[in-house]
């Protein structure tokens, strides 16, 4: 057995411990910093990385999930989602966007100019 061979096994070894003392929660991150900090091993984090995935460790995910939310309702939806209609003026829908108008200016005579924007009111420097 080589002393690479032989130091990986003494590593994997300080790993599987470290790795029981989490609870078995600590990923690659987490045991590379007890190694290199706590117990003041000099070892590279991929080592580590490989170690762990030759051994068969790993670590807990514990990330929350996203949803898509394209599709779902903002407001209570009245018409179930249900466009189909079977003679006009049943149903009316409309699609409603906010709208910047950078462009438009509220002059007030002896006043700064000020943008109005979709109802909010920014003081300009004049």
């Amino acid at each position: 057995m080589s002393l690479r061979e032989q130091r990986n096994a003494e590593l994997v070894k300080m790993v599987r411990a470290i790795h029981e003392e989490s609870r078995f929660s600590y990923g690659s991150p987490r045991v590379h910093a007890e190694l290199t900090l706590g117990l003041g091993e000099p070892i590279n984090r991929k080592r580590v990385e490989r170690l762990m995935r030759q051994a068969g460790i790993q670590g807990i995910h514990r990330r929350r999930g996203r949803r898509n939310q394209v599709n779902e309702a903002t407001e209570e939806d009245l018409v179930s989602r249900d466009f189909a209609v079977d003679a006009p003026d049943l149903l009316w829908v409309t699609d409603i966007e906010r709208h910047e108008a950078l462009t438009n200016r509220a002059v007030v005579k002896g006043h700064r100019p000020w943008s109005v924007a979709a109802g909010r009111v920014k003081q300009r420097a004049a």
